[in-house]
């Protein structure tokens, strides 16, 4: 495992944020959903592609808080440019749970 020191990660902008809209994404190619979420007044809403339709449908996903890097440049995606990075942890079955708060928190809260 590669050692970084405190000003590499002071500079990843780890940030709450609460999905407002979710959808397939067929043209993807592996599975996942387009996602939008809301990060607040500061850094608004953001477009995602997350590939964690094995755990999750797009109903649930809608109102969910996660945690999502806001500070990667865009990435295109097939047809879809992804804005931001949804954070997870993949199983040992490869699918992937989202990494959430614990408790609700105010969007675009950076992660201390």
């Amino acid at each position: 495992m590669e050692q970084i020191n405190w000003d590499d990660f002071s500079r990843v902008e780890l940030r709450t944020g609460t999905i407002i809209k979710a959808e397939e994404f067929p043209e993807a190619r592996k599975p996942a959903y387009k996602l939008l979420i809301d990060f607040g007044a500061e850094i608004g809403i953001k477009k995602s592609s997350a590939q964690i339709t094995d755990l999750y449908t797009t109903r649930e996903l809608v109102g969910k808080q996660i945690i999502g890097v806001v500070n990667f440049p865009p990435r295109q995606i097939g047809p879809f440019m992804s804005e931001c990075l949804v954070t997870g942890f993949v199983g040992d079955d490869n699918a992937v749970v989202l990494a959430v708060p614990d408790n609700q928190v105010r969007n675009g809260t950076k992660l201390a």
